[in-house]
């Protein structure tokens, strides 16, 4: 056994010549520990047409193969990539016997990936997962060393944000309609059933979809694809969750034609890495298929999975002083319990419907029907006429005290309250927590006037049904078709959802920031309601959207240039539904809204050209428009029919270039790019102080035509040392900045015209949120006896704070501002200034272990991330209350500051243990 390991570890270097009759080559692909066929895996002559799937025996035979050196590539989905140098003989058959493909023990980064996505620290009240990337199933060094290495830190390839992906789980695209993200929770936990993959870089051409510049992910579910057997896995974690169990089976395909697969897992945490982080998440999946004929097969899949988490607060810096990084200002003790204020909730069924039509040897189609139902929930504390309950509101903190200014006949006088700071300082500390036993005793001595605190949700309940079908046809030795269209039908409902009346009775449905009685209605066809558990209250509408869109892409192949080419087309259509009659719009709340639409087009094309056999230069560029997401076409959509001024589609054009080397031992890419984004737009809600001549608002802020630039360079490099020792670097370098001063319009609830409408002044501000710069380097080694552990220590740089717009306007200096607080142009540019975070180092080690048992492989995986302990910012943003001049000259007087940026923290040393039984 061992000397048949040790051969194929080095069969990478061997020239194999068995002379046999014909010209070209064959052989059997077995399993190492086994020595079992192995039923389709690829196996491929690189820089040719010739790709086989390997028979129910494990053999493959290729016998018109061009005369020379070749390279072999043998890969299936679990193992070790195997590439082999062959040289073909005119009329000669080489017989390469049996080759032996080792599974891929490091394939278990995927399989028990806890990545930021599940943890999105930035996500409050969105329907997606915000996050910086897609959970790369590939085997590219660089995109590996994104997804497990970088990612930690939530590092962005190419600093693009996942809206600009494509998802697919059996071609059905799961990025949401509201705002072009996938919701990640939708299948969480179903590693097993989702490890299926194949991923597209960037703008590079998919056989399933036209794609978008930050990849293809395509996940397919397709019951007889999935390797026979039973696994069964349990993991432990100090990260977002503490446990994970799972189980999954999978039949194969028997005599009648049927083949099915079922999963199910669990993870929870009564506390996960961040304090008052529970977390509770079941997943189910089935997926059963029924081979009619040769050409003929259905599929039905189904998947469930609930995921209740709680969040964890961004906190300024005074805060985090204060106490410590992990701290968490949503939950408080009730009865000895901690609870969580802020829990996102998901629960979103998808059921799928394919059907497989295989024409010929040469033309395939594939269709879907896909139905998605359920909801998504993020609670909150709603208060009336009571103090706000959130212990660091900035009323309780000692820099409210020591920024403080008093006015005698306009003029500014600094009176610092060091007593009262001190005082604020030990209440803080004393009880940091929300206090829910205060909320119940002022709900109960208010009982016959209704609740002043209540637990509520900004809740979101989708329907979506998806068709889709896709082609794919060989139309000529070296020229392959892909073609397919989708339709999208979706209704968003959303509204808020009271959960609970903590010991209250009713609580009144009015809006206490209007200034008449109307302007305090959610409804005015239903005025002064009181409404209890269950009730919808505050907002309530729907927005119904249609998209259609189509695509067809031609790749041909020749022996020294590959080329493709590939054309879109979408449309899509937007409508808001007003369920109530709205106290400030009266006029423009209830009912439908007009029907927006948009049409886009997208060109892209590129082309590989192969110096040699092992050296390659690729090529890609794309041009294309988008729609903008319902999100931003209805800016005050809680509230208005009102639809975002002068939006419009948005331009994407991207580039690419690379050389890359493929060797037995040498695996490199370098790698050059340019993306932009143009027509982008940006809507926030948030409480303004120096609005309004000076009054503070609850406002709207939209940013329309913004313009964004990423440019930059990734190399990776994985070098096989020895046979059981391999090295591996990777760089990241970007430059991700705005471009241009986009338009800003404040607008305010109850204010007629607009509070501001004009330029900010963002261009040559850097896009936050991510490390723009980031390099790795690492060992492995890889045992002969089935175990191998890896070492890399990453470098990570150039994060930046996400700037606020409202301050970066003509309204920044007022005239009261020169009155009481003269100009000083440096003091004013350290405002303006954008934080840089620092660099950080993370050192982080992972290995594995797998033993044969009979029939049985049990295996062992397990990391440590940021061996060290470092703490490090992942992201925050600069608060835009306080958005004069003179209001940040006040706000930066005291030792700290009141209104100072807040961030958000990476986990500090982690660590992941999990076991699998395969059999």
């Amino acid at each position: 056994m061992k000397k048949i390991i040790l051969s194929t570890l080095f069969v990478m270097q061997i020239v194999f010549a068995f002379a046999q009759s014909g010209t070209g080559v064959s052989g059997k692909v077995v399993d190492s520990k086994t020595q079992k066929p192995m039923q389709s895996v690829i196996v491929s002559v690189q820089n040719t047409n010739l790709m086989q799937l390997t028979d129910a025996s494990g053999k493959f035979s290729f016998d018109k193969v061009e005369t020379g050196n070749q390279l072999l590539r043998i890969r299936t989905n679990g193992y070790k990539d195997q590439l082999l140098q062959v040289e073909i003989v005119e009329g000669q058959l080489l017989d390469m016997g049996p080759i032996a493909l080792e599974e891929d023990l490091t394939q278990e980064k995927q399989m028990t990936l806890i990545s930021i996505t599940d943890n999105d620290l930035s996500d409050d009240n969105s329907g997606s997962e915000s996050t910086a990337g897609l959970l790369q199933a590939s085997k590219d060094v660089f995109q590996q060393a994104a997804a497990y290495n970088f990612g930690q830190a939530r590092f962005s390839v190419r600093g693009i944000d996942n809206e600009y992906s494509n998802i697919l789980i059996n071609g059905v695209s799961m990025n949401r309609v509201s705002d072009g993200r996938p919701q990640y929770s939708n299948w969480g936990g179903l590693n097993d059933a989702t490890r299926n993959q194949e991923f597209t870089d960037g703008s590079k051409p998919s056989d399933y979809s036209f794609g978008g510049i930050a990849g293809t992910q395509y996940i397919t579910t397709r019951a007889s694809v999935y390797r026979p057997g039973t696994r069964i896995s349990f993991l432990g974690t100090n990260t977002n969750y503490s446990y994970r169990a799972m189980a999954t089976h999978a039949s194969g395909m028997d005599k009648n034609g049927w083949a099915y697969v079922i999963s199910g897992g669990r993870r929870w945490a009564q506390e996960g890495y961040f304090d008052g982080t529970d977390y509770a998440a079941n997943s189910l999946f089935a997926s059963i298929e029924k081979k009619i004929n040769d050409k003929h097969s259905i599929n039905f899949t189904s998947i469930y999975a609930q995921n209740r988490r709680g969040k964890n607060s961004p906190n300024t810096q005074e805060v985090t002083d204060l106490k410590d990084f992990k701290y968490n200002s949503y939950w408080g003790y009730q009865e000895g319990e901690k609870r969580n204020s802020r829990v996102k909730d998901v629960e979103e069924p998808i059921f799928t419907l394919s059907h497989y039509w295989k024409f010929n040897s040469k033309t395939r189609l594939h269709t879907n029907l896909s139905y998605q139902f359920g909801e998504i929930g993020n609670s909150r504390i709603d208060f009336q006429k009571a103090d706000n309950p959130d212990p660091n509101y900035y009323k309780k903190l000692p820099s409210y005290y020591t920024t403080l200014y008093t006015y005698s006949n306009d003029i500014a006088t600094y009176t610092p309250d060091f007593a009262a700071a001190e005082q604020a300082k030990a209440n803080f500390l004393a009880q940091p927590q929300m206090d829910w036993t205060a909320m119940y005793r002022i709900n109960n001595e208010n009982i016959a006037n209704g609740s002043r605190y209540v637990l509520y949700e900004d809740r979101t309940d989708d329907k979506t049904l998806i068709a889709n079908t896709i082609l794919s046809s060989q139309l000529a030795d070296n020229i392959v078709m892909n073609a397919g269209g989708s339709f999208t039908k979706s209704k968003s409902a959303n509204f808020q959802n009271l959960l609970d009346l903590l010991g209250g009775t009713h609580f009144n449905d009015i809006d206490t920031f209007g200034t008449t009685d109307d302007q305090q209605q959610s409804d005015l066809n239903n005025p002064n309601r009181m409404v209890g558990v269950g009730d919808k209250y505050g907002y309530n509408y729907n927005v119904n959207a249609t998209k259609i869109d189509a695509f067809t892409q031609f790749k041909f192949t020749y022996d020294k240039i590959d080329f493709y080419l590939g054309q879109s087309f979408t449309r899509s259509s937007y409508q808001r539904e007003g369920l109530y009659k709205n106290g400030y719009y009266p006029d423009s709340s209830l009912g439908k809204s007009e029907k927006l639409n948009f049409d886009n087009f997208g060109f892209k094309g590129g082309m590989t050209y192969k110096l040699t056999g092992q050296h390659y230069f690729d090529f890609n560029g794309v041009y294309m428009s988008k729609a903008p997401n319902t999100k931003d076409v209805f800016p005050n959509a809680r509230l208005n029919n009102d639809t975002t001024d002068n939006i419009t589609n948005e331009i994407i054009k991207s580039a690419d270039a690379s050389y890359i080397i493929r060797m037995p031992s040498l695996k490199a890419r370098f790698t050059a790019y340019f993306n932009e984004t143009e027509n982008t737009t940006d809507i926030s809600f948030y409480y303004a102080d120096a609005v309004s001549l000076g009054n503070g608002e609850f406002v709207s802020e939209v940013v329309t035509g913004q313009n964004k630039r990423n440019k930059g360079v990734e190399v990776g490099l994985e070098y096989q040392v020895t046979s059981t020792i391999k090295a591996t670097a990777v760089a990241a370098y970007g430059e991700y900045t705005y471009t241009n001063n986009p338009n800003l319009a404040i607008h305010a609830d109850g204010v007629t015209e607009d509070i501001f409408n004009g330029k900010t002044y963002m261009e040559g501000y850097k896009q936050a949120g991510m490390p723009q710069q980031a390099y790795s380097a690492g060992l492995e080694y890889r045992d002969p006896k089935f175990w191998w552990i890896s070492a890399n220590v990453n470098y990570l740089s150039n994060n930046y704070l996400d700037v606020a717009p409202l301050i970066r306007t003509s309204q920044y200096i007022t005239e009261s501002d020169q009155a009481n607080f003269p100009y000083d142009a440096a003091l004013s540019a350290s405002y303006l200034a954008q934080e840089k975070f620092d660099a950080f180092t993370l050192v982080n080690l992972v290995g594995g272990k797998t033993w044969r048992i009979k029939e049985k492989t049990l295996g062992l995986f397990a990391n440590v991330n940021n061996v060290f302990d470092i703490q490090y910012k992942t992201g925050g943003f600069e608060q835009a209350r306080n958005a004069s001049y003179s209001e940040l000259y006040k706000d930066h007087q005291g030792p700290t500051r009141a209104f100072g940026p807040k961030y958000f923290y990476g986990y500090g040393r982690t660590f992941m243990v999990n076991i699998y039984l395969n059999f």
